[in-house]
């Protein structure tokens, strides 16, 4: 058991230490209160960046590029005329149509579309719906989501977004920050005056570009603003680890090491004698598992809560549990095919993520009332999502054993153990799912006062277990081989992908509101399309291997 050791080694290799200080610019320390949250400057000017313009950094008409720490600088000090730049977001195709505007683009500057007086409109209507109960249709809610990007710009152009000032020592817990226009009225001068000449050489030393000058004066600004209230303001410890977190991107390395992984083990597939190959493999798939465990780490200590709330969470746990199981099934039964499949799987997911921040925002925001100290949800979800990963391991091997059908059906019947490991991959997964699903039940029953309640979430995690439990069972009963079991494992992860993404992000109804988002469905039809092209592609290969053998010789 020589690999046991190399992983460990590996994973621990994977973990790097604590940032150098050095690396932690005082500007970056400067915190924001946002969303309930108290958060470096940087992550703060991301999160809207990616909010307002759907991606960072931007790129300016006059060929400049800011990320979200120079956007939230600029933002602060008014550097430039951003209500000229093409940034604010506008996907929805039907939408911009209907405001008037230039329908192949996605962008538009604040003052065009301060002309879109249709906007308002809509975005009233959306409410109305809403509060009658009624459905609400995409353009209408994509119009408040614009409206909501408008209010943010404007915000942040009129500073009252930057809530950089705790309250004052002895106010109610929970009370909200300040803005620098609100320091004055909370605080004596003696404390309030100190801060804003901060400010004030910190902007003089930004525009000149006198980078010694602007370190001291951002250190002294966050020494100041510690200063007002030490108890509520987090200490540098805390704000270094998330700037840490953000520099580091260990969802991206984790994501640009399945690439190298999957071409050794690729290349040990067809070199068998070349034992280092595989190990290489192994080693770079450990490590890219080492830095998405500790990426989801950081985010747990970071926001204090599991990775729980959002998509985005969810994706990166499956992803990682993904490469996890593939590690798993690749110790215990020795076979590269398995963790082979799991690498293109997880490396979708991550990529998935990367490509859709608005669809799948990287934000660490609290928890919502309904879901905090809520053991029974933790596990829950985490149950379910793990699940996902089994069933993707299963959905990535059945690939494998499909392909031995489309290149060669007459012989694909005889490889027994790849159907017998496929088997057992999606009993794992339809264990987790039930498993998952009786956890919900309590976690609802908790919350809600109800065990079941046929809400949409709950109705399609049912559809999707009795999907696995049919083609389980179906096997093991004989109404249908191998053949109809590798297949039953990529048909059946839509009934998966609906239960995951499509009551949050289509159907958009029920308890589970705290997860719903929009976008993505263009990646989702087309993903479900290859999958069916795929498929179709086997059953005419299997087919037809069945017929020549039906024909007397």
């Amino acid at each position: 058991m020589k690999l046991l050791p190399a992983l460990l080694l590996a994973t621990a290799a994977a973990l790097p230490a604590a940032p150098p200080a050095a690396e932690i610019t005082p500007w970056e320390s400067l915190v924001v209160q946002d969303s309930g949250r108290r958060k470096p400057v940087g992550t703060f000017g991301h999160e809207v960046l990616v909010k307002i313009a759907g991606r960072d950094p931007v790129r300016t008409t006059d060929g400049e590029t800011f990320n979200g720490s120079a956007f939230a600088f600029s933002q602060l000090f008014a550097t430039r005329d951003w209500s000229e730049e093409p940034m604010v977001l506008v996907s929805y195709r039907p939408l911009v149509e209907a405001l008037g505007l230039d329908a192949s683009r996605k962008r538009f500057s604040r003052q065009e579309l301060a002309g879109a007086t249709k906007l308002t409109a809509f975005s009233q209507e959306a409410a109305a719906l809403r509060q009658a109960g009624e459905p609400v249709p995409r353009l209408n809610t994509e119009a408040q989501t614009v409206l909501g990007r408008l209010q943010l710009f404007d915000a942040l152009g009129a500073t009252t977004a930057f809530l950089l000032a705790p309250p004052p020592p002895g106010s109610p817990a929970g009370s909200p920050w300040l803005s620098i226009d609100q320091l004055a009225a909370a605080y004596p001068p003696e404390k309030s005056a100190p801060i804003v000449q901060d400010l004030r050489n910190l902007n003089v030393a930004g525009r000149e570009g006198d980078d010694a000058t602007f370190d001291a004066a951002a250190q002294r600004l966050v020494d100041d603003l510690r200063a007002l209230n030490p108890e509520v303001y987090p200490p540098s410890a805390v704000v270094d680890r998330e700037n840490f977190y953000n520099r580091l991107k260990p969802f991206d390395t984790a994501m640009w090491l399945l690439i190298p992984a999957s071409l050794l083990l690729l290349a040990g597939a067809r070199h068998g004698a070349r034992r280092w190959l595989l190990r290489g493999g192994v080693i770079l798939s450990a490590a890219s598992l080492g830095f998405m465990l500790y990426g989801l780490l950081l985010r747990v200590i970071i926001a204090g809560r599991a990775p729980v709330t959002n998509m985005y969470e969810s994706v990166v746990w499956v992803a990682m549990g993904t490469v996890l199981f593939g590690l798993i099934f690749f110790a215990a039964y020795r076979n590269r095919l398995m963790l082979l499949s799991a690498l293109p799987v997880s490396f979708l997911c991550l990529l998935l993520v990367r490509s859709l921040p608005v669809a799948m925002p990287a934000r660490l925001d609290p928890l919502v009332p309904v879901l905090r100290d809520n053991f029974w949800l933790t596990v829950h979800v985490l149950t379910i999502t793990l699940s996902y990963a089994a069933f993707a391991l299963a959905l990535g091997f059945a690939h494998v054993v499909l392909w031995r059908y489309i290149r060669k059906p007459e012989a694909a019947e005889a490889i027994r153990p790849l159907h017998d490991w496929l088997y057992r991959m999606m009993f794992v997964g339809l264990i987790l799912l039930a498993t998952g699903t009786i956890l919900g039940g309590v976690w609802a029953n908790y919350s809600w006062g109800r065990f079941w309640g046929w809400d949409p979430k709950e109705t399609w995690a049912l559809i999707a277990l009795l999907m696995y439990v049919v083609a389980i069972h179906g096997k093991m009963a004989g109404w249908w081989g191998d053949f109809g079991l590798a297949v039953a494992a990529v048909v059946n992860f839509a009934g998966i992908i609906m239960a995951w993404y499509g009551v949050n992000y289509v159907l958009g109804a029920g308890l589970h509101s705290y997860g719903f988002g929009v976008g993505g469905e263009g990646y989702v039809l087309a993903f479900l399309a290859l999958e069916a092209a795929y498929v179709g592609l086997a059953m005419v290969r299997h087919r037809g291997a069945r017929q020549m053998d039906a024909v007397p010789a």
